[in-house]
C-alpha cells in the first residue's frame, strides 16, 4: 500500500466543523418549512407503509395502489423515529443527520482521489452548504439515504482498492446493496464493483478477489429480500416492481405533452391527467388478470411499446426532452419563482464547468474513469426510465462537488502544489 494513496487526513476538528456546519444548515431549513410539514408528494406513502410495517411486523404486499415500494427508506424511517413513524419532526432530524454525514463522507473522498487537505475541506464544506442537497432533508424523501449509501459505497470500494482489503469490498458491495434496496435504478450500478479489476497496482488474481468481494457484499445485502419477494408473490422480483410503471410513464404520450407545458395551469392539468391515465392502466389490469409484481411489469413494458410505435415521430424528440431535462442546471420554472431559477442556474452551471476542469486534471485517472462511468449510467437508468430533477441533484451533485472543488481550487492556484507532492504513477492507477 502506499501512502500517497490514502491522502492526508482530516483533522477532528475540521471534520466536526463540516458536520455540525452541514447539520446547522439542514435543521435551519427544516424549521424554515416546518418540523411536521408534508410538501413532498411521496412523503405520505412513506410514511403509510413505516406505520402498516410497525403496526403489523410485516411490510405490506402492496404500498401503492399500482405498485410497491422499495424497502430502504421505509424501515429506516421506522427505526429513525424508534417505531413511531408518526413522530414526521424526528423522520425530519434523521434525515438531517444522514446529509451532514454525507459532507463527512464528501471530505473524506476527496482527501483520497485529489491528496489535498485544503481540497478535502472545501468539499466537505460546499456538501454541507450546497442548496439542493440540504433542501433535500426538509422533508420525509429517501434521497438523503440513498446519497449516503452511494457514498459509503464508493469510499469503501476506493478505500478495498487502496489497501487492499476483501472485507472492505464487501462491505461496498453491502452498501451498494442498501442503496438499491433504497432506491431500486441504482441496480444498474453493480457492474461498477468490478472496477478493482483495472487496478493495475496488483497482480490479476488480487484484483479478482477483490471484485469477487464486492459482488459477495452485493448479493449479501440483497438477496434476502429478494428472497423474500419469491416467497410473498412466486415470481422474481429483486427490488420492487415499479420500473414498470416508471417505464410507461416517462416514454407516453402523456409524457411527450408535459414538455410542452408552459403554464401551471397547464401542469395542474396534466397532473389530473396523469392521475387519470394510471388509474384507467391499472384498472385494465385488474380486468385481466395481470395483477402481480412480474405480469404488471412486463404489461406496462408492453403499453409502453405500443405507444411508441404508434407515434414513432415522436419518440426522439421525447428523448431530446428528457436528456436535456437531466441536463440543465436549474429547476423547473413551472415551481420556482426567477431569481431561485436564474441563481441556481448560474450555482449549478459553474460547478458542472468547474467540474470538468477538476477531471480534466484530476490526479487518478481510474476513479476519474469509475466516475464518468457512474455519471453515464445513473443519466441513462433514468432517461430511459423517468426523469425527475432531484433525482439528478441526488445522483450528479456529489460527483460534481467533488471535482468541481477540485477544479476551483485549481484555478485559485491551490491545487498545485498539492499535485505536486502525488507520486506521477498514480496517474495511471485506480
Amino acid at each position: 500500500m502506499n501512502v500517497s494513496d490514502i491522502g492526508p487526513r482530516i483533522a477532528r476538528r475540521a471534520g466536526l466543523l463540516i458536520f455540525l456546519l452541514a447539520l446547522a444548515a439542514r435543521l435551519a431549513t427544516i424549521a424554515y418549512f416546518g418540523g411536521t410539514t408534508l410538501r413532498f408528494g411521496d412523503a405520505r406513502a412513506y410514511l403509510s407503509v413505516a406505520e402498516s410495517l410497525a403496526r403489523t411486523g410485516h411490510y405490506p404486499r402492496q404500498t401503492d395502489y399500482f405498485s410497491f415500494r422499495a424497502p430502504g427508506y421505509p424501515i429506516f424511517l421506522l427505526a429513525a423515529t424508534l417505531g413511531h413513524p408518526e413522530r414526521i419532526a424526528a423522520g425530519k432530524i434523521a434525515n438531517a443527520v444522514l446529509g451532514a454525514l454525507s459532507a463527512l463522507l464528501l471530505s473524506a473522498l476527496a482527501a483520497r482521489i485529489f491528496h489535498s487537505r485544503g481540497v478535502a475541506i472545501a468539499a466537505g464544506l460546499v456538501g454541507a452548504l450546497d442548496p439542493g442537497l440540504v433542501l433535500m432533508t426538509a422533508d420525509i424523501q429517501s434521497e438523503p439515504l440513498f446519497i449516503l449509501l452511494i457514498l459509503a459505497a464508493a469510499f469503501l470500494l476506493l478505500s478495498a482498492s487502496d489497501r487492499p482489503s476483501s472485507n472492505l469490498a464487501v462491505l461496498s458491495g453491502l452498501f451498494l446493496a442498501f442503496a438499491a434496496l433504497t432506491r431500486p435504478f441504482a441496480l444498474i450500478l453493480a457492474p461498477l464493483l468490478a472496477a478493482p479489476l483495472g487496478d493495475r497496482r496488483y497482480p490479476l488474481r488480487a484484483r479478482g478477489h477483490l471484485a469477487a468481494s464486492a459482488v459477495l457484499g452485493f448479493l449479501l445485502g440483497l438477496t434476502p429480500w429478494t428472497i423474500r419477494n419469491a416467497l410473498v408473490y412466486r415470481e422474481l422480483v429483486p427490488v420492487n416492481d415499479f420500473a414498470g410503471i416508471n417505464l410507461y410513464i416517462g416514454n407516453s404520450d402523456l409524457m411527450d405533452r408535459f414538455y410542452r407545458v408552459r403554464t401551471r395551469a397547464e401542469y395542474d392539468a396534466w397532473i389530473k391527467d396523469l392521475d387519470r391515465l394510471t388509474r384507467d392502466r391499472f384498472a385494465e389490469l385488474q380486468e385481466s388478470g395481470e395483477m402481480s409484481p412480474a405480469r404488471r411489469t412486463g404489461a406496462f413494458v408492453r403499453m409502453t411499446l405500443a405507444e411508441r410505435r404508434a407515434r414513432p415521430d415522436r419518440t426522439l424528440p421525447l428523448l431530446f426532452h428528457k436528456t436535456w431535462d437531466w441536463l440543465r442546471p436549474y429547476p423547473s420554472p413551472l415551481f420556482w419563482p426567477p431569481w431561485v431559477v436564474w441563481a441556481t442556474g448560474l450555482l449549478y452551471g459553474a460547478l458542472m464547468l468547474l467540474a470538468v476542469i477538476g477531471g480534466i486534471a484530476s490526479p487518478r485517472r481510474g476513479v476519474l474513469f469509475f466516475t464518468i462511468a457512474y455519471l453515464a449510467l445513473t443519466m441513462a437508468a433514468h432517461i430511459a426510465f423517468l426523469v425527475v430533477w432531484r433525482y439528478r441533484l441526488a445522483c450528479w451533485n456529489p460527483a460534481l462537488i467533488l471535482y468541481g472543488v477540485f477544479g476551483a481550487s485549481l484555478l485559485l492556484g491551490q491545487g498545485s502544489a498539492d499535485r505536486r507532492a502525488v507520486p506521477s504513477d498514480t496517474t495511471s492507477r485506480s
